[in-house]
């Protein structure tokens, strides 16, 4: 596990390394303290119309809530926040094609939000040797956050059998992983908890 505290874009070689192995990454001051603010306020504002998330795509799409709970919505460039950060993560998906010639072609992600109580458990988001998701990420907006809450994210070994770590869903905090390689889960939490998840892409 490794914590930084240093901006993204110093950051390029150290995020390429840790993808190469052991497969993820923790950050811990990536994005400024104000972008981080100005996320959080956004995501509690009557601008983000946040919809109840499903599993699977097209037409295996179904609303599971013993599965998942969280409500969300996809990131689009616009609010000034929200285009800061989309356009950090696009220049972190050049920096990683550079060094570790992974052919990413898009990053996409939504606003997450679980009330108290909800979860999603364990998953992969991509399976291996299929296109699409290559690296996700979760970029934390909970001020203040009280451990003793929970809502931890645990990423697990490829057999989905080894607890590699448990993380709590401290504000500004930035977590990437190889998409197909590490099972995951998000517990829940004794108070409401938000993030923005987002992967890497490759095409069809």
């Amino acid at each position: 596990m490794s914590n930084l505290n240093h901006p993204l874009h110093t950051q390029y070689d150290a995020i390429a390394d840790a993808l190469a192995g052991p497969g993820f990454i923790i950050l811990d001051g990536a994005f400024s303290a104000q972008l981080a603010q100005d996320l959080v306020a956004l995501i509690g504002s009557k601008e983000v119309q946040l919809k109840r998330a499903g599993i699977g795509r097209a037409d295996n799409f179904q609303l599971n809530d013993s599965v998942r709970g969280d409500v969300i919505e996809w990131l689009e460039p616009g609010a000034a926040a929200v285009t800061e950060f989309l356009s950090a993560m696009d220049k972190l998906r050049e920096a990683l094609n550079q060094r570790l010639f992974l052919g990413l072609c898009e990053y996409e992600a939504h606003f997450a939000c679980y009330k108290p109580g909800a979860f999603y458990a364990k998953h992969r988001d991509a399976f291996r040797g299929k296109p699409g998701r290559k690296v996700s990420s979760v970029f934390y907006l909970n001020p203040d956050w009280d451990f003793a809450a929970g809502g931890e994210l645990v990423l697990y070994d490829e057999a989905g059998s080894t607890e590699l770590f448990r993380l709590a869903p401290e504000c500004g905090r930035l977590v990437l992983f190889l998409s197909e390689n590490f099972p995951h889960e998000v517990l829940p939490a004794s108070r409401q908890r938000q993030s923005i998840a987002g992967w890497f892409r490759v095409k069809p």
